[in-house]
């Protein structure tokens, strides 16, 4: 039988999509040692919700080196700024009068508060929690587990060689980059994902606004209504 390897950066509360991966899959590989970005699109440490009916970005602070770069798993939070109660408090302002806001807290709450320093153990301690709550019982290892030092698809193909699968799900985005060439050398079948979130009644607004953290469809939908949205059984 085939068996299926998905492959990412461990984000920071992420959207649903990440969590379709991760039902979608086998071995889910936690990619926690690539170069961590300063700049541009960062999912490690930050993620949109909805702030004041808004979708806005809710960011954790880390503490940067002076010098060089630094590994996802290398990276740490700032422990001088309280940023997790202010998170805690911008759920409590914004999702307070949701229908499943009491039963998403229960389960956030304790996530988000987290004393752990490393940015990559943090977020995967959170996806690891809700994705147990949503039933799934995906294995999880550590991409610095395994010694691959390929780059870009070369590296992809050996991690889902290394987690004993024959199949890498691929995320749509990653089409117009990803080297079909290099897995189909190393005899590794390359799945698309294709996830389209599925509207949801979110309180307060008349129009959808899809991607954000899976935190507002757990508020407004509940772990029953999230796996609904998952599509799983």
């Amino acid at each position: 039988m085939s068996r299926v390897a998905a492959i990412h950066q461990p984000n920071f509360f992420p959207w649903l999509g990440y969590f379709d991966k991760i039902a979608r899959s086998d071995v889910f590989v936690v990619l926690d040692d690539v170069q961590h970005q300063k700049t541009g699109s960062n999912w490690s440490t930050r993620v949109k919700l909805l702030v004041s009916g808004e979708p806005r970005w809710v960011s954790a602070p880390v503490r940067r080196p002076a010098h060089g770069t630094v590994l996802l798993h290398q990276l740490q939070w700032d422990p001088l700024q309280p940023w997790r109660e202010k998170l805690l408090k911008t759920l409590e302002l914004s999702y307070a009068r949701c229908p499943q806001y009491e039963e998403t807290m229960a389960l956030v709450e304790p996530l988000v508060r987290n004393p752990e320093p490393g940015v990559a153990a943090y977020n995967l301690h959170a996806v690891r929690g809700i994705a147990q709550a949503l039933g799934l019982a995906t294995p999880f290892v550590l991409a610095s587990s395994f010694a691959v030092a390929d780059s870009a698809s070369q590296r992809l193909a050996a991690l889902t060689a290394a987690a004993g699968c024959d199949s890498y799900l691929a995320g749509a985005g990653a089409q117009d980059y990803q080297d079909g060439g290099v897995f189909e050398a190393r005899g590794i079948r390359l799945v698309w994902q294709d996830f389209r979130p599925r509207p949801y009644p979110q309180r307060g607004l008349a129009e959808f606004v899809p991607g954000l953290s899976v935190i507002d469809a757990l508020m407004n939908a509940g772990l029953r209504g999230t796996r609904e949205l998952l599509e799983l059984p």
